[in-house]
């Protein structure tokens, strides 16, 4: 233990001074060993120095007039003056011990109280510090809780989102498939409508199978710009879904930073080595955000998830919708036309088969005719003989002479048998007349029902064609878009 002041009798002290204590010495070991440190944006405090070495302490004011009194020269030899002169007396001796002792005991209890408050604020310090920590630790955990609680609202909205914006995609592609498979069925009947314009005559009519071909490639064409619309829908659907899901995994990656970020805080400790001094960081306040509009940024991007997911379930149930109303519709339209065709066809053979029963009993007739007509001409022929005789036999009879030209029964029956022969001749011939008129008409008839009969036969046959060309038509799982 290092003694602050010495007796002022001995050789080494120093010349006499009014204060009991005498300036302690300089010592470089405790500033060399502390370095004290200022935190930024305080007053810098002086380091720690005890006041005590500055404060002089006046003796009594009854022990100076003691040894005012005690520094009269006494009657003694001169040369002792100076060794007197240099002693006190022991009153003094006392005084002065017990002034050392009382400042002693004085500065103790001053030491004590100072430690015994330091203690006290050291305790207060370090438990208010602790409280602190432990406060901000808990916010810290109730930070990560908040942010655990969106990443998972984040992730299942987003995750639900992917699940529907994939529906949706196949939903488009179903689209786009059935689409492009009514392709097929509205080709086949638009050529079964140009090869019904080569029908010819009469059977170039607007039939029941023209006007369900019309419908049907009407329909085809309306579901197929209804399903094109609709893709076209889907695809703008998809790209707010897409930006929506870009806004929830941007939200969702900033959190999951700020949740390592705040889970790195978390884990810190005193005893951590990662720790360092960051001189003005609490001055510094980057925030862009309160808790309530941190909250409220995520909520409003939930939200527009759910806007976009409803709005997806609403297009994927339209689509489905569509699909299914589609394949009913243009099969039932189909259907419709295929039994109009066989209906067509079935009155086309049947009026084929007429046309040509009614040709051979035509060319029959004709035949007949023409035998009517040999015979006539025949007979005509055979009746001309007798006429001959019987105008000869008058053509004789008028040469006899006078009197002998008598109107007697030969002269009465030869012109009744030329007249009776000549009206026969006019009848055949009236009746050959006839025949030739009806051997015109039979082939004029048998012309016309051949062409009649080429004609159904070239509607027969395209509609045939047509039936043939539409023996294939897309199923239901490919009118739906599945194939």
């Amino acid at each position: 233990m290092e003694f602050l002041g010495t007796t002022q009798t001995a050789s080494y002290c120093s010349p006499r001074r009014t204060c009991l204590f005498p300036d302690p010495a300089p010592s470089s070991t405790t500033q060399d060993s502390y370095q004290s440190y200022y935190l930024p944006g305080y007053r810098y405090l002086s380091s720690w120095r005890p006041s005590l070495y500055c404060k002089g302490t006046s003796a009594p004011p009854v022990a100076d007039e003691r040894l005012g009194s005690a520094r009269r020269l006494p009657t003694v030899l001169p040369s002792l003056r100076s060794a007197l002169h240099a002693r006190y007396s022991p009153h003094d001796w006392h005084e002065a011990t017990a002034a050392q002792l009382t400042g002693s005991e004085a500065s103790r209890r001053w030491a004590g109280r100072l430690n015994s408050d330091s203690m006290r604020l050291m305790q207060d310090k370090d438990q208010l510090t602790h409280q602190m920590q432990e406060g901000s630790r808990r916010n810290l955990g109730q930070r990560l809780s908040s942010l655990d609680f969106w990443r998972a609202e984040l992730v299942y909205e987003l995750d639900y989102l992917l699940t529907e914006s994939q529906a949706l995609e196949t939903a488009k592609k179903r689209l786009e498939c059935a689409a492009d498979e009514l392709q097929g069925p509205l080709k086949t009947a638009l050529e079964c409508l140009y090869n019904r314009e080569k029908r010819m005559g009469i059977d170039l009519v607007h039939d029941d199978v023209e006007k369900c071909l019309i419908k049907e490639v009407d329909l085809l064409k309306d579901w197929q710009a209804r399903m094109r619309k609709l893709a076209e829908r889907i695809s703008q659907q998809l790209g707010i879904n897409r930006d929506v899901q870009h806004a929830l995994e941007q939200d969702l990656s900033d959190k999951n930073s700020a949740h390592f970020i705040d889970q790195k805080c978390f884990n810190l400790r005193n005893t951590s080595d990662s720790i360092n001094f960051y001189h003005g960081v609490e001055k510094i306040d980057g925030t862009v955000s309160v808790p309530e509009t941190w909250a409220k940024f995520s909520e409003d991007n939930i939200k527009a998830s759910q806007r976009a997911r409803a709005d997806t379930a609403r297009l994927n149930d339209e689509t489905e919708a569509a699909l299914e109303t589609a394949s009913e519709e243009t099969w039932s339209r189909y259907t419709s036309t295929n039994l109009a065709f066989s209906k067509r066809i079935s009155e086309i053979a049947d009026a084929k088969n007429k046309l040509q029963t009614q040709l051979a009993k035509t060319l029959q007739e004709i035949f007949q005719t023409e035998n009517t007509i040999l015979l006539l001409e025949r007979s005509i022929m055979a009746k001309e003989t007798p006429l001959k005789v019987a105008q000869t036999r008058l053509e004789e009879r008028t040469k006899r002479p006078n009197i002998e030209l008598c109107r007697d029964a030969p002269q009465f029956q030869l012109v009744k048998e030329v007249f009776t022969i000549d009206h026969t001749l006019q009848t055949l011939k009236q009746c050959l007349r006839e025949a030739h008129d009806t051997l015109q008409m039979l082939v004029l008839n048998k012309s016309k029902l051949e062409h009649e009969l080429s004609v159904k036969t070239n509607s027969f046959l395209i509609d045939k064609k047509c039936m043939d060309m539409r023996k294939t038509f897309p199923s239901s799982p490919q009118l739906v878009g599945y194939v």
